[in-house]
């Protein structure tokens, strides 16, 4: 089921309250209490993250807001919300409509889902069907592509792993952890012990010793390009800071930004 924001337009009035941490002052703890009360005609929009926004016909700022609060009451005639030491509430004197409206995430349209036929987003972390919620992840740094895979018809993306990489979003269609694997399993030995280095899936992607837990030594699956071999074994990566050893505590390594 979609996450729905509340929405109310009337005439209210809207109280803000900090009381901030004590300032020191003449060697003492000193507090202020910062409050604001406004009346008028303006739109309440409370988000499915707990966001709260009140606004006039003023501009795009909002009048007032609590971003991401940690606790928000709804009811008939009044919105509260709380986050830390700050209060944020909503009287309605006089209702003009609203309602609950379903709501997701908005992106830039990448191509056509096959469950529905609505258009896919990019979105947060991944590609989504705002109509049907079908979600496929992708990695944060990921390019979805102008592309569409010959298999299944969804699109491509780019991301980097020691190379570049042109994948399906869908992982059952292609995976990005068997196209490392084909690349750069067994490619290089430990530094520590000389066993092979196997490309591992453990939260993300490592390159790490076959003799574990004898042996421990791992690194992860770089967001850059092998360039190079470094004199410890190791490969050279071309990273957005410049050239690196794989090992980021290899004395031989070349410095940052060199060619």
């Amino acid at each position: 089921m979609p996450a729905r924001t509340h929405v109310i337009a009337g005439r209210c009035t809207t109280e803000f309250d900090r009381q901030p941490r004590g300032q020191r002052e003449a060697g003492r703890e000193r507090s202020e209490r910062r409050s604001r009360e406004q009346r008028g005609d303006v739109v309440v929009v409370c988000k499915p993250d707990d966001t709260v926004l009140v606004h006039d016909a003023d501009g795009y700022q909002p009048v007032a807001w609590l971003t991401r609060a940690d606790r928000v009451a709804l009811e008939a005639d009044r919105v509260t919300a709380w986050d830390g030491d700050a209060t944020l509430r909503v009287t309605v004197h006089e209702r003009y409509g609203g309602g609950q409206f379903p709501t997701g995430a908005a992106g830039r349209p990448v191509g056509d889902c096959p469950d529905c036929g609505a258009t896919l987003v990019r979105a947060g972390g991944g590609v989504t069907c705002p109509d049907c919620e079908t979600t496929y992840g992708l990695p944060a740094d990921a390019t979805v592509l102008d592309e569409r895979c010959e298999a299944c018809g969804l699109p491509r993306f780019a991301v980097t792993r020691g190379e570049r990489f042109t994948l399906c979003v869908d992982a059952d269609c292609e995976s990005l952890d068997d196209r490392v694997i084909d690349a750069f399993d067994r490619e290089w030995a430990c530094p520590d012990c000389g066993e092979d280095l196997r490309v591992l899936r453990r939260g993300g992607l490592l390159l790490g010793c076959e003799a574990y837990p004898d042996c421990d030594w791992n690194a992860g699956v770089p967001r850059g390009e092998v360039v190079g071999d470094c004199g410890c074994g190791l490969p050279v990566v071309e990273t957005e800071d410049g050239r690196r050893c794989l090992d980021a505590a290899c004395e031989r390594a070349p410095a940052a930004g060199t060619p």
